[in-house]
């Protein structure tokens, strides 16, 4: 166990949910010359060791931005790469997280996915629907924009003429999960791309130039540490806040 890992462990402010876009992927592949494919394969397996981090430490939802609704005007090899490897991810990591006492979800629009994919996310979130552990929630062919407008869609359809927050919150697709706590990029960029823009409202942003392949256990204890140093105020100020959330 390194430094870091010993130092969450030490702290009870472990953020319940934590949202991350894992970018870089190609990049790595690039840098090491290889096909930009090989990237997501590292990526998978980076992914592999979070869920299994986040379990141990005590987070209880993992949102992670696989594939974005604009992903698909990529070079067509690696999507079609990506939808293999997606559906290569489906059966054995799904059958792996069960054994663990985690569940899958997958967040996004379906509509565009193969029969046989769109199988393969059915099964698996049925296999780990019972799971009381980690939720991994994969968001594949998913926008932020695309969210809010299915959730308005879905209260046009009830009749609805005015809309609440709450309204639409319990149409969106991570509504039975807490807004995220903390938000993570990695590979440098500093943006949100479309990802989770409605849930994404009070969370912490942790930015960093690691590109995925490499982010691991210490690269996140060092994310978590910069959340645990924060005063997350919800707009009161410091002195209302319990001593515990206090901040220097």
């Amino acid at each position: 166990m390194n430094s870091s890992t010993q130092t969450i462990l030490e702290h009870s402010q472990i953020p319940r949910h934590v949202a991350v876009i894992m970018d870089g992927n190609g990049r790595w592949a690039k840098k090491r010359l290889m096909p930009r494919v090989m990237g997501h394969k590292r990526g998978l397996t980076v992914l592999e060791n979070l869920c299994e981090h986040c379990s141990a430490i005590g987070v209880q939802y993992l949102t992670v931005f696989a594939f974005s609704t604009e992903n698909w005007r990529r070079p067509q090899e690696e999507v079609s790469f990506l939808m293999g490897l997606f559906l290569q991810a489906l059966d054995k990591q799904a059958q792996k997280m069960h054994r663990n006492n985690m569940r899958l979800k997958v967040i996004g629009d379906r509509s565009r996915f193969s029969v046989e994919i769109r199988a393969g996310i059915e099964k698996a979130e049925a296999l780990t629907a019972g799971n009381t552990g980690l939720t991994l929630a994969i968001a594949a062919d998913y926008g932020g924009r695309w969210d809010i407008l299915q959730a308005a869609n879905k209260l046009l359809k009830e009749g609805k003429t005015e809309i609440t927050e709450a309204d639409l919150s319990r149409h969106l697709m991570l509504a039975d999960a807490p807004e995220p706590d903390l938000f993570i990029r990695t590979g440098g960029e500093t943006r949100i791309s479309n990802f989770l823009l409605w849930q994404l409202a009070y969370t912490e942003f942790y930015f960093t130039d690691i590109l995925w392949p490499d982010f691991n256990v210490r690269a996140f204890g060092e994310a978590i540490e910069s959340y645990q140093k924060r005063e997350r105020r919800f707009g009161r100020t410091s002195e209302q806040l319990p001593p515990e959330q206090q901040r220097g």
